[in-house]
């Protein structure tokens, strides 16, 4: 089963700051994220409204799932020490 991908402006806006090899690292796991959105190393986030998160190397990917509509919608892509800010 395919989960469609959405990316917010806040992650397009990310995903622009990253180069090279880790945009490549990210934006691998971001579309394996379309095959299983609930990878083994998924975390919910405590506190948050069904926000779940995948580290990526040095970056995290925060996102949230809907199972009815079958889509994955990406909200932010930052690095490690400044994810989980202003959430």
């Amino acid at each position: 089963m395919t989960y469609s991908l959405t990316t917010a402006r806040s992650a397009d806006r990310d995903l622009r700051r990253l180069e090279g090899k880790i945009l490549r690292q990210v934006a691998t796991k971001i579309i394996s994220l379309a095959q299983n959105p609930r990878p083994q190393d998924v975390k919910l986030l405590h506190g948050l409204d069904r926000i779940y998160r995948v580290a990526s190397v040095e970056y995290r990917i925060l996102y949230t799932i809907d199972d009815d509509k079958q889509s994955v919608v990406i909200l932010h892509v930052k690095n490690r020490r400044e994810a989980y800010r202003n959430l």
